[in-house]
């Protein structure tokens, strides 16, 4: 293992931890105090807090535990090495955050006020959504649904945050069924509210994600195409193809490089150009998907027969 493939993992560790800890604070400061029920295993585990009383931090350890066995195979041991990790780190920040937040007569803290549980619902998901998706970037994961997600993502075109959706429906629909959350009307209360975690913690993770993954495309348009190329070669390690181009008004042939790029290298390829051609003729468009070498993977699939052919 090199160096740099260490400080690569060592980055890795230290974001899923800070993001494990922002959905802490999220989930415990925020959903717990007001009983909002919410998706994925910590939305099982706060049903069963909720109406028992058994520690939040033990559900989820012992459903993950049953996941990452299930889906060592399928995911391979470098996700569910860091998953296991977050399962261990949450279940430890879960337990201390519950201590913070707990009062002497054995009740929550609601940070909010009393009376403001959509707030607190709204402000809470916003920070697990965004939580969710620094883990996810960071090639880990919190365990529970997410290795389900994760599986659908592996072999189908579908968003982290739809998979999560349908599975998150299931869980929250099922505290209409649990007679100890008082009366019909409140459970369906309860529902409606947890349907509401689940879309705006789902929106979060989607935006953050796919703000991180945007990709642009760049037409460049200088005569010192060959000198801006090398640069952007070799500073940004991508790719790109020279087009022949033919100028209107001049009737001169023109070089048109070409380039698909993540929307976060905008500013470094911008300033290489500048610093080589500062009249260069830039275009710059976002675009809806880039799959292949260095971007996204093609996420369908294939029949046989179309194989053979």
């Amino acid at each position: 293992m090199t160096k740099e493939t260490i400080l690569y993992e060592v980055r890795d560790y230290v974001n899923i931890t800070l993001g494990l800890m922002l959905y802490t604070f999220g989930f415990t400061f925020f959903l717990l105090p007001y009983e909002i029920v919410t998706g994925g295993i910590s939305g099982i585990g706060a049903i069963i807090f909720y109406s028992t009383k058994f520690p939040v931090q033990y559900t989820f350890f012992i459903i993950n535990a049953v996941l990452i066995v299930a889906a060592l195979k399928v995911l391979g041991w470098k996700f569910l090495t860091k998953t296991i990790y977050a399962t261990f780190a949450l279940t430890f920040f879960l337990e201390v955050a519950q201590d913070i937040v707990q009062m002497p007569n054995g009740h929550f803290f609601k940070l909010m006020g009393e009376g403001n549980d959509f707030m607190s619902l709204v402000i809470g998901c916003m920070i697990t959504g965004t939580a969710l998706a620094i883990v996810f970037l960071n090639n880990g994961s919190t365990g529970g649904t997410d290795i389900v997600a994760a599986v659908l993502n592996k072999y189908h075109n579908i968003t982290l945050g739809k998979a999560l959706i349908i599975i998150d429906i299931c869980i929250i629909s099922s505290s209409l069924f649990i007679s100890n959350f008082g009366p019909i009307q409140d459970r369906c209360q309860m529902v409606v509210f947890g349907l509401c975690t689940m879309v705006i913690e789902c929106l979060m993770l989607d935006y953050v994600m796919y703000w991180q993954r945007q990709s642009v495309q760049f037409l460049i348009f200088s005569k010192k195409y060959q000198e801006i190329a090398f640069a952007i070669t070799r500073e940004t390690d991508h790719t790109l193809t020279i087009l022949d181009g033919h100028g209107y008004w001049t009737g001169k042939p023109m070089k048109v490089i070409c380039l698909l790029a993540k929307k976060r290298e905008s500013l470094q390829i911008f300033r290489l150009i500048k610093s080589i051609d500062p009249n260069a003729f830039v275009s710059q468009s976002s675009v809806i998907g880039v799959y292949g070498e260095g971007f996204d993977a093609i996420k369908v699939k294939v029949k046989k027969k179309n194989k053979e052919e």
